[in-house]
């Protein structure tokens, strides 16, 4: 049995199946572990949801802000951006089961595998939230986006503020907050105060930002947890994994949607080095 973690699919079903074959995946036999934003940019949004409702359990999959799009725009709380390609999905005979199987999935795991603790998540963990913390929270959501009230919260979902956690948040600020970290985050202050406009690189964070796990004290860097995470493209093309591993981090999206590769994390027991394997892309949009 394997485990693999993989990093943002965004609809790229030809280059998901390709990789799959290259490690020789079986679902009666191994279990991937998607770091969300499985659809959206890509060509094959619909297929790519398909499959992984095809596997059921040997596929765990979190939500990425892309999934989450897909959702607004399906009730029409968004418009579609120039550049999305979800019309698959929305124009589809089988619409209805792929959007319902969309907001079952969580926006965080945690799972021992191989003898190692893992937290995943698609985008980041603010500083003051423990590996605990940060499942609760993203079970708070699961279970609204699950549940009978979830369109509502769809229309409430958008937006900056609060900016920052604080155990006292309600509602939907509550929620919101959530969202935005585990599904946005990119740079935050020393105080957990997130910034969303810098896309780029570790040296382009605004002033008084840190990449959220530079952040001095953060939690989750002293407990015995490894944390994978997508979204950051440009970080998972430009930095080399041995600047993240010394801090027990993967950056798995590295950019198969820009012609980069998409990438799977082979989880090994023991203290046995954990095995990257990567299938070159097609580039289906231009950089940015």
């Amino acid at each position: 049995m394997a485990h693999y973690l993989i990093g943002d699919v965004q609809g790229c079903d030809a280059a998901l199946g390709r990789l799959l074959d290259t490690v020789d995946y079986s679902p009666s036999r191994d279990t991937l572990w998607l770091m969300g934003d499985l659809v959206n940019r890509g060509p094959s949004s619909a297929a790519v949801l398909r499959r992984l409702m095809g596997y059921a359990d040997a596929a765990r999959c979190l939500l990425g802000n892309h999934d989450l799009h897909l959702l607004a725009v399906s009730l029409g709380v968004r418009r579609a951006h120039r550049g999305d390609t979800v019309d698959d999905v929305l124009e589809a005979p089988d619409r209805a089961a792929l959007l319902d199987w969309v907001r079952r999935q969580p926006l965080a795991l945690g799972a021992r595998l191989e003898g190692h603790d893992f937290l995943m998540v698609h985008a980041g963990v603010l500083p003051q939230w423990s590996t605990a913390q940060t499942l609760a929270l993203a079970a708070e959501v699961q279970d609204v986006l699950a549940g009978p009230d979830w369109i509502g919260f769809i229309h409430q979902m958008y937006g900056n503020e609060p900016s920052a956690w604080r155990d006292d948040l309600r509602g939907d600020d509550r929620l919101r907050v959530i969202v935005n970290a585990l599904t946005r985050l990119r740079f935050c202050t020393p105080e957990g105060a997130m910034e969303f406009n810098a896309k780029e690189g570790l040296d382009t964070a605004p002033p008084g930002y840190l990449p959220w796990f530079e952040v001095p004290g953060r939690r989750t860097a002293s407990e015995d947890v490894t944390i994978a995470f997508g979204h950051w493209s440009t970080l998972g093309l430009a930095e080399p994994q041995n600047v993240l591993r010394r801090v027990r981090l993967w950056a798995l999206d590295s950019g198969c949607i820009w012609g980069g590769q998409l990438s799977a994390l082979r989880v090994m027991p023991g203290a046995t080095a954990h095995v990257l394997v990567q299938e070159d892309c097609e580039p289906v949009r231009k950089p940015f």
